[in-house]
């Protein structure tokens, strides 16, 4: 299969999905950073009134004539640092609550794609961002955002300060400006790509180790460790490599900050020196610009250093906006809802990957409360055909028509890390304890369910109390029963129990579909000779049809499988 990554959102796209979600958010927006303002204000009260010290010192007045300046030093520290808290708390809570919502949609819309376009994409692509970027777009509005919204606003009051205390403070500490707009610039056009390209090597890396550690038994079966050794090795070189060029490029960017920092200090002074030797200015107010541009080589660094931060964040920002903005397939014209309970499928096609068909025109109609069974040797389209039905794929050609409320059970399932009874609440979030129970017992798993340590409210799942197949199979068949579908779609849902355990998931089964529209694909023939009816699939197309005994009596592709069936399992009923 081509691998096709998920989509990623432009840098147009990313700024007006951000933009998108935070307007709910203005008023906490507009809170956070005017209190940041008047506390940055406020701030910028220390270096005059240090300033104003400077003066009275060199005017050698009296000692008391300092008190009130200091206590005004304490005083505005004070407010200060009140009103920093009460503003960074706001921003915060506004940076909270967007990530919130946007892991909210990223979830919505991650849950909707088809499974055939994430299968496309690799489990890599999507777990690095589910996992690595969502991380990194976290950490940047925890830390980067409050950081850059404080340091942004002080370098522009900082500069209105300059101007206020002399024009010509504020024209020679602009002499950094461009020695630090071109760093920036330099940096931003080096490191969108660089970062880009650091988050799909990611992605490729981790996609690599979970093919390698999923397929670990077969890749020992047939000692290809080395291979996949030096694939995994590879996929971590280009990720390291990547990263040690993102480490040059910081270095590099910081050693030309510094060269910004060294020329306005130097026009600062200077420009401090000529004025007070012509007497346009006093020591205090020299001393006070110089302290104004000093203090902003903390909050000039720390911005321009978060671009890196911002420029990791916002190549990850991208992938999860890219995977937020994916449109959930357009059921129309391919899959419709229709009244009624039965199944209509008309010319269904279907292709993984184009030109390369497994599905060829298949008709099939399935009365309501009908219970029909998919037979076919291996690579023959049923479980693709459970599937389209299903609602999980796509048709490529073709229509599907099914009845509102349509639930799978495949062979695999997952048991939910916690306890039981709400594993199956997921089936239907307002079910009682003993809705959930009768729902057990008509599988015929309640017994071994109150058996459990803590019946209902043992914790099952990864760290809990181990369940077989069988048992994993029967909450699967449970909570089918608590969702209430019109239409049941089972794909070989008992091939992971052994012959004993099968048997006992065949009844459950029967009594889990009992008065639904029931497809099954079967894995074991019995389940065909009990269903109203059985299609036989060959390379994609259904080449018979019919109840269990016309079928064997055809004497046909049915009546082979059926006869192969039994002659290998003497014991069993035929």
């Amino acid at each position: 299969m081509t691998r096709e990554l998920l989509p990623t959102a432009t840098p147009a796209r990313t700024r007006a999905a951000v933009l998108q979600i935070v307007r709910p958010h203005r008023r906490t927006a507009v809170a956070g950073f005017g209190l940041l303002i008047v506390a940055t204000s406020v701030g910028l009260l220390i270096q005059p009134l240090l300033g104003h010290i400077v003066d009275l010192v060199a005017g050698r007045e009296r000692a008391a004539a300092l008190a009130v300046p200091a206590a005004l030093l304490v005083l505005v520290g004070l407010v200060q640092g009140a009103l920093t808290a009460w503003g960074l708390t706001l921003v915060a809570r506004l940076g909270e609550t967007a990530l919130a919502d946007l892991r909210e949609r990223f979830v919505e819309r991650v849950l909707a794609l088809p499974l055939d376009r994430v299968e496309r994409a690799g489990s890599g692509d999507l777990t690095s961002r589910v996992t690595g970027d969502v991380a990194r777009v976290a950490e940047a509005v925890r830390s980067a955002l409050p950081a850059l919204a404080r340091s942004l606003l002080s370098i522009v009051l900082t500069l209105v300060a300059l101007a206020l205390l002399d024009w010509r403070f504020l024209v020679a500490a602009l002499l950094a400006v461009p020695v630090q707009a071109h760093t920036a610039r330099w940096y931003v056009r080096n490191a969108v790509p660089l970062y880009a390209a650091q988050r799909v090597a990611n992605g490729e890396q981790q996609q690599q180790l979970l093919d390698t550690i999923a397929g670990a038994s077969t890749v020992r079966a047939f000692r290809a460790e080395p291979e996949h050794l030096e694939r995994v090795a590879g996929r971590s070189r280009a990720a390291v490599e990547l990263t040690m060029r993102g480490v040059r490029l910081m270095l590099r960017f910081y050693s030309r900050l510094h060269i910004a920092e060294y020329v306005g200090l130097a026009a600062v002074l200077a420009a401090g020196v000529l004025l007070v030797r012509d007497g346009s200015a006093t020591i205090g107010t020299a001393t006070a610009a110089a302290l104004y541009f000093h203090n902003l080589f903390g909050p000039i660094n720390t911005a321009l250093a978060l671009l890196d931060d911002a420029q990791a964040a916002t190549a990850s920002l991208a992938r999860v906006i890219g995977v937020a903005d994916a449109a959930p397939a357009d059921p129309a014209p391919a899959t419709r809802q229709q009244e009624g309970r039965g199944v209509s499928v008309r010319g269904l096609a279907h292709a993984y990957e184009p030109g390369d068909p497994v599905l060829h025109g298949v008709d099939l109609d399935i009365r309501p409360g009908e219970r029909v069974a998919l037979v076919g040797a291996s690579g023959a389209g049923k479980t693709t055909l459970a599937k389209l039905v299903a609602g999980v794929h796509e048709p490529t050609t073709g229509t599907v028509e099914t009845p509102p409320g349509v639930a799978m059970v495949t062979q695999e399932v997952h048991v939910f890390a916690g306890p039981l009874a709400d594993d199956l609440r997921l089936a239907r979030p307002d079910a009682t304890d003993d809705e959930l129970r009768a729902a057990l017992a008509t599988v015929d798993a309640l017994a071994w369910v109150e058996a459990l340590p803590d019946g209902l409210a043992t914790v099952v799942g990864e760290g809990g109390h181990r369940l077989t197949g069988a048992q994993r199979q029967q909450l699967a068949l449970a909570r089918l029963v608590l969702a209430d579908p019109a239409v049941a779609v089972l794909d070989e849902a008992t091939a992971e129990a052994g012959s004993v355990g099968a048997r006992v998931l065949e009844r459950a089964v029967e009594r889990a579909v009992d008065g639904r529209t029931a497809l099954i694909v079967a894995h074991r023939l019995t389940q065909a000779a009990a269903a109203d009816s059985v299609v036989v699939m060959e390379d994609g197309r259904v080449v018979e049809r019919g109840p269990h005994e016309d079928l064997r009596a055809a004497g046909g592709r049915y009546a082979a499988h059926w006869s192969a069936w039994t002659d290998h399992r003497p014991h069993e009923d035929a």
